[in-house]
């Protein structure tokens, strides 16, 4: 036999095939097959040979052929309000880490656009032929969640607890979120106290949650500004300025996102208010710039990471035929106190 390694089909005139890789490694298109698929099942010194083949052919694996096959799309959808939210960015890195492990692909939808219906959005999603979702908040409309369910997919709703899940739910009570948020400002004795909210259906269960803790203390909030989302570092600038003229004596803050709170900061810095003698401010998220403001910021803190990895967890679980016996997993809060209370 040639040691001359076989010639490497034209990619620019045709399609190079599995076949071409497995001629050239001198293995048979099972092997190779398997060295895609199911490496485990190929000893190191052949994978490696194949490896090489794909390098020197350029072959991409055809996965909607395969997919005919299997029945198998290997793509996981996950839905996101908006993929500007940071909220979001480590649930969806340890998602997509989990599920690469095994073999799946994922991709993000943004699910909050102008003029999109819930329905027709969740109709393009599934004309995707998704092995699994995630979604990241509830569907609203009764239409889209039967479809979903009529599908019979694997679904994932995370970033929240709710008392009716189409499937399985990973996430936390925010209305406990609210209520904790509230007696931290009340521990720490302060009496005046605004809230400044983003307009989105978790944060207005934390303020609700929050607003009747504090009237349960004897607290009056005449203070509280809501915010159009998304939110930004200029929005709690803004709101700091409408809260004051409310309530000039106003002693505290509580945000409903860390990025509301970081311009509370910069405004009461601005206006020569000392937090947290002054003002107190308290955010929620602990994004990554809350430990590094001046002062820094009190908040809430929650296990993103943990909740795409418990989520992929259960999807790859329920993909392998596997029924999960725990369908609801409280990731919980932590309430870090900082400087800014």
């Amino acid at each position: 036999m040639s040691d001359t390694p076989p010639p490497i089909p034209d990619a620019a005139g045709r399609t190079v095939t599995l076949d071409d890789v497995a001629r050239i490694a001198k293995v048979s298109a099972i092997t190779v097959s398997r060295v895609i698929n199911r490496p485990h099942l190929v000893s190191e010194r052949t994978a490696k040979r194949v490896r090489s083949a794909i390098a020197r052919t350029g072959y991409v694996p055809n996965l909607l052929a395969g997919g005919l096959v299997s029945q198998r799309s290997r793509l996981v959808i996950a839905l996101v309000p908006s993929v500007a939210n940071p909220a979001f960015t480590e649930t969806m890195t340890h998602l997509g880490t989990r599920l690469a492990a095994a073999r799946y692909q994922l991709l993000l939808c943004q699910s909050e656009l102008p003029h999109q219906e819930e329905s027709t959005l969740i109709d393009a999603v599934l004309s995707r032929r998704p092995d699994a979702l995630v979604l990241t908040k509830p569907l609203s409309t009764p239409t889209a969640r039967q479809r979903l369910l009529a599908r019979g997919l694997p679904v994932v709703e995370s970033w929240e607890l709710n008392a009716d899940p189409i499937e399985a739910l990973v996430g936390f009570s925010h209305a406990a979120a609210g209520a904790a948020m509230a007696r931290h400002m009340l521990d720490h004795g302060y009496q005046r106290i605004g809230l400044l909210w983003s307009e989105d259906q978790r944060a207005e269960t934390r303020r609700r949650a929050c607003l009747e803790t504090l009237i349960e203390a004897g607290v009056a909030v005449g203070a509280q500004a809501a915010v159009p989302v998304p939110v930004g570092m200029r929005h709690g600038r803004e709101g700091l300025a409408r809260l004051l003229e409310m309530d000039p004596r106003l002693d505290a803050v509580i945000c409903s996102i860390d990025l509301l709170a970081q311009g509370v900061l910069a405004e009461a810095q601005a206006r020569g208010l000392r937090v947290p003698h002054d003002l107190g401010v308290l955010g929620f998220g602990d994004f990554e710039f809350a430990a590094h403001t001046h002062p820094r910021l009190s908040t809430v803190r929650v296990d993103s990471a943990r909740i795409g990895e418990l989520a992929a967890d259960h999807l790859l679980r329920r993909l392998e035929g596997d029924k999960p016996t725990s369908l609801v997993h409280d990731v919980g809060f932590e309430l870090l106190v900082r400087e800014s209370t």
